[in-house]
């Protein structure tokens, strides 16, 4: 054996061995609990806790995933997501493009717009879930609501609230990442658009966009993931009512898992949930991805 192939082999054995914690890593908080929950699946769980659960197969998988329950949660969760990754890309996109204006104290507004991605989603919640209250809340007396059930409690004005509660915390996430990316626009070519006499529309519109379009898909794609993940407001400011109004796909797994003792429907909602998202991240890059024009093409 020579001596090149023998520095490979020993090159070879050395990168495996530093990848080794990280795949042991991954292997056993990742790849295990995903194999376990599919697992689950498969397993029927009793009326009583203190009975067996027993093998049904791929039963419960048709059973559940086929539910009117399942397509309804679904759905709530898609509108939830629809309310708020584009509102919340159009609005972060706004206020960076405002803030990158160069005039005396933008500095101050630049610190109040990124304020909020410091904000937990425990802190949002009971802040939004005072100004939401139908006595004293500050939002309940402009919509109409002061002294009756309130927003929250409204079936169809329960999901919008907390969407609104979601777009204001990420808020500050999506300015920073919109404010970085105009930051790194090339000056030259906005100044010769100027010049030649385009409009302030006009270079945003045909030039800023297309400039932004990798930090745009990339705000979408974290966007969908995270609202579809997302748990903390809704189970503080709702818990998924009234009359599962704003039970999303997410919240459902909980419930099933921790409140109605049915480890195995929430282990088949949460591998639904785990097959939509990789299928949403796979059509947003195919489809996508495309459209995006980066600065070295």
């Amino acid at each position: 054996m020579s001596a090149r192939t023998l520095r490979r082999l020993r090159e070879g054995a050395l990168g495996y061995l530093l990848v080794l914690p990280a795949l042991g890593a991954f292997g056993l908080f990742v790849f295990y609990p995903l194999v376990k929950t599919a697992y689950l699946g498969f397993f029927l769980a009793p009326p009583t806790p203190n009975l067996p659960s027993h093998y049904v197969g791929f039963h419960q998988y048709g059973q559940v995933l086929g539910s009117s329950e399942f397509v309804s949660d679904l759905g709530r969760t898609a509108f939830f997501v629809l309310l708020t990754v584009p509102t919340g890309i159009v609005i972060g996109l706004l206020l960076a493009n405002l803030a990158h204006t160069k005039v005396p104290g933008i500095r101050a507004f630049r610190t109040i717009y990124s304020s909020t991605v410091a904000t937990s989603t425990a802190v949002a919640s009971v802040a939004f879930l005072t100004l939401l209250n139908p006595q004293i809340g500050v939002l309940s007396y402009l919509f109409g609501k002061a002294g009756g059930n309130g927003v929250l409690a409204n079936p169809h004005w329960a999901l919008p609230a907390v969407a609104m509660v979601t777009v204001w915390q990420n808020i500050g996430f999506t300015f920073i990442l919109m404010s970085a990316a105009l930051q790194s626009l090339p000056q030259e070519v906005l100044e010769a658009a100027k010049v030649d006499g385009a409009s302030g529309s006009v270079r945003f519109r045909q030039i800023v966009l297309p400039l932004l379009s990798p930090i745009l898909f990339f705000a979408a794609v974290i966007g969908v993931i995270g609202g579809f993940q997302s748990f903390g407001q809704i189970d503080l400011l709702t818990q998924g009512g009234p009359n599962h109004a704003s039970l999303v796909l997410i919240y459902d797994i909980y419930q099933q898992a921790f409140q109605f003792n049915n480890p195995g429907y929430a282990a088949v909602l949460s591998i639904a949930l785990f097959g939509i998202l990789l299928v949403l991240t796979f059509v947003q890059f195919f489809f996508f991805q495309r459209r995006v024009s980066y600065a070295s093409d």
